[in-house]
Formats: C-alpha cells, sequence, structure tokens
C-alpha cells in the first residue's frame, strides 16, 4: 500500500502541488459551518444561518464551471491569482456585512460574493494529476490522494472553525479560511511546472463534453450535494438539542475520518475497469446509512452512525471522478470536473435551508430524512446511466 502511494508521490512537484491545494480547500470544511455558528447565534435561527451559507454556495456553483471554463482556456496560474485575491475581499465584505446586523438580503450578497471568487482548486489539482501521471493505471490512486486530502481537510476544518468560532472570537474561524484559500490558491498558481497546458482549441474547435453522462453524473451530485448540506446543519443542530454545541465540530470530523479511511483503502487498490458500478453502489450504501439516525439519540451513537455513513464518501468521490476522467476529453476536463463539482454545490444549498427549515419545525432528528431522500433519488438517476464510449484525445 505504501508502495503504491510512493510511486505518484515521487514524480517531481506532485507532492507540493498536492499538499498546497489541500490548504487552499480549506474553506469547503469551515465556511459553511462557520457562517452557521455566527449567523444562527447572532439572530437565533438555523433557516437564515442555512439562508446565508445556501448563498455563499449556490453563487459558487454557479461560477465554478465558468472558471473551470476560462483555467482550460488561459491556464491555471492567472485565474488562482485573480480569484485568490477576490475571494479574501469578498469574505472580508461578509464579515463586515454580519458585524453590522445589514439587512437582508444584502448579507447574503455579501456571503455571494464571496462564493462566486471561492477557487476551484480541487478540480485544478485533479487536472494536474491527469498531466503527470503518464501511467493511466495510477490515476486511481493519484485520485484517492485528493480524496483523502479532503477528507483530512473535513476531518481538520471543522474542528478548528468551531474550535476558534466558539472559543476564540466569532469571525476567527472564517478570517482563517480566507487566508488558507487565498495563500493556498497563490502558492499553487507559482508551481507552473506541473499545470496543464491552456487549450490550443478555439470555441468551435473544442471537443464536446460528453452531456448524456455527465449531465446524470451532475444531476446525482446535486442529491448528494443536499446529503451534504444538510447533513452539516443537521449535526450542529443535533448536538445543540442534546446541550453539547461544541461536539458538532468532532461529529463532522467522525465523518471525514471514516471517508478519510476508506479512501485510503480506496486509493491502494488496482484502478477498476467499471467505474460506474463502484459508483452506483457506493452512492446507495452511502444513502441508506442514514436510514438508522432517524432513530438514534445521543452524540455517541450519532458519531458511530456518521462515521459508517462516511466510510462511503471517498469511494463514491472517487469512482465519479475516475467516470469523468475515463470519459471526457483532456482539453476539457477541468471544465467537467468543475462542473461536477458544481452539482454538488447546488445540493448543498437547498440542503442546509431545507434541514433548517425542518430542524426549526420539528427537531433534528427528524431532519435525517433529508440527506436519506436526497441520497436516493442520487442513486436512482445514477442506475439510469448506461456505460459511455471513452472520447478520442483533444
Amino acid at each position: 500500500m505504501l508502495g503504491t502511494y510512493r510511486d505518484v508521490l515521487s514524480r517531481p512537484g506532485a507532492a507540493l502541488f498536492s499538499f498546497t491545494a489541500m490548504v487552499s480547500r480549506f474553506p469547503l470544511s469551515m465556511v459553511g459551518l462557520g457562517l452557521v455558528l455566527v449567523v444562527s447565534d447572532r439572530t437565533g435561527s438555523y433557516g437564515q444561518a442555512g439562508s446565508v451559507a445556501a448563498a455563499y454556495v449556490l453563487a459558487a456553483a454557479a461560477l465554478g464551471p465558468t472558471q473551470g471554463r476560462l483555467t482550460d482556456k488561459l491556464g491555471q496560474a492567472p485565474v488562482l491569482l485573480v480569484v485568490g485575491a477576490l475571494y479574501a475581499g469578498g469574505i472580508a465584505l461578509t464579515l463586515i456585512a454580519i458585524d453590522g446586523d445589514w439587512a437582508t438580503p444584502w448579507v447574503h450578497v455579501c456571503a455571494a460574493l464571496a462564493g462566486a471568487a471561492t477557487p476551484q482548486t480541487g478540480s485544478m489539482v485533479r487536472a494536474r494529476w491527469t498531466h503527470v501521471v503518464t501511467d493511466r493505471t495510477q490515476l486511481n490512486t493519484a485520485f484517492s490522494i485528493e480524496a483523502i486530502l479532503d477528507e483530512v481537510v473535513f476531518l481538520v476544518g471543522p474542528v478548528v472553525v468551531t474550535f476558534l468560532t466558539i472559543q476564540v472570537s466569532d469571525f476567527s474561524g472564517l478570517a482563517v479560511a480566507a487566508v488558507a484559500a487565498t495563500l493556498g490558491s497563490w502558492a499553487l498558481a507559482a508551481q507552473r511546472a506541473t499545470a496543464p497546458p491552456a487549450s490550443e482549441h478555439t470555441s468551435t474547435t473544442r471537443a464536446p463534453l460528453s452531456w448524456s453522462l455527465l449531465g446524470r453524473v451532475v444531476f446525482a451530485s446535486v442529491g448528494l450535494g443536499v446529503l451534504f448540506g444538510s447533513a452539516e446543519v443537521i449535526i450542529v443542530a443535533f448536538a445543540t438539542e442534546e446541550g453539547q454545541r461544541g461536539a458538532s465540530g468532532v461529529v463532522l470530523a467522525i465523518w471525514a475520518a471514516g471517508s478519510l479511511l476508506a479512501g485510503v483503502v480506496v486509493g491502494a487498490l488496482p484502478r477498476t475497469r467499471d467505474p460506474l458500478k463502484r459508483w452506483r453502489t457506493s452512492l446507495l450504501a452511502l444513502s441508506l446509512l442514514f436510514l438508522p439516525l432517524i432513530f438514534v439519540s445521543g452524540i455517541v451513537w450519532l458519531s458511530v452512525g456518521m462515521f459508517l455513513a462516511g466510510f462511503m464518501i471517498s469511494p463514491t468521490l472517487i469512482a465519479s471522478t475516475s467516470l469523468v476522467e475515463l470519459h471526457v476529453a483532456p482539453s476539457r476536463l477541468t471544465e467537467a470536473l468543475t462542473w461536477a463539482t458544481t452539482g454538488l454545490m447546488v445540493g448543498v444549498a437547498p440542503g442546509a435551508a431545507i434541514a433548517g427549515w425542518v430542524v426549526d419545525n420539528h427537531n433534528a432528528s427528524t431532519a435525517f430524512v433529508v440527506p436519506l431522500v436526497a441520497g436516493l433519488a442520487g442513486s436512482i438517476v445514477a442506475f439510469t446511466l448506461r456505460p459511455q464510449a471513452e472520447p478520442t484525445a483533444a
């Protein structure tokens, strides 16, 4: 297992760009939770907190594919330099709006501005791997490395943002997330040797995106995003109902730990010849594991259930990435991967808002119906996808 990872990470510049991209992705696990913690504390409403987080995520989803398209066309460095600066400014403006108790919808607008500038480094780093890895059988390991690092982000980020927000100052968690994204993006931009070249194709000669496949991946990703977004709000509310609000970050970290462990195992396996089958199976299993959470009580049992559910996250995301990489031409890969990420983001926003509404009107346990139904809906779409032919290189 260690030899498999060592062979991939020994490629020149690979370990450095992978670590740098991980740092830049910390807002993925910090900003949404940070907004929920801060806004719910100041307003007393999880619905309001979820709507602000939704505005942030929806804007990131709306502009994500455009950023991916520009990256394929212009290269990673110029895009990263610009969005890194814009993101820092957007988060700063959001903090000013919350602190000044600006009227609705201005806090939402500021959060949306920050979200629109979110650096799409997750898609960019996976595109780098397809550029530097010449042995295609090692891509499963490379994508698993990024899935593992994603889970490190989701393991550490919630704990850090919860501690900073509750124990240090209410804005410190969001500020740290903004610094990580900006400096990480600029550092990744400086590593030009490992970046894939800008596309030489014009808008009229570029290879087409395989929308018969990509459309279903995006649609299923929306369901997965609803699952993620709702679970985050529900866990905060569940911990609060149990009188242990500070435990919410720990539970989210345990959820991520299960995914991290699964990612390590998947990365040591040979690249699957049928990522579609693995994607379908993993997504269905992840969805069904939310069923017992409707009936659990206590933080300990919640943690156990979230760990088991987390064990299916990495296999689902790795298989989804492999599926897109296998069927999309290299000149459109960053854009295609960003579309898949966009599906997740689009789902996170309504997931957080719907879960917040259910919590406000019922309770946290009942709200676990939201990720269960959303995941099953995504699974149904996944099972409608037929095997696709591989594209020619372009």
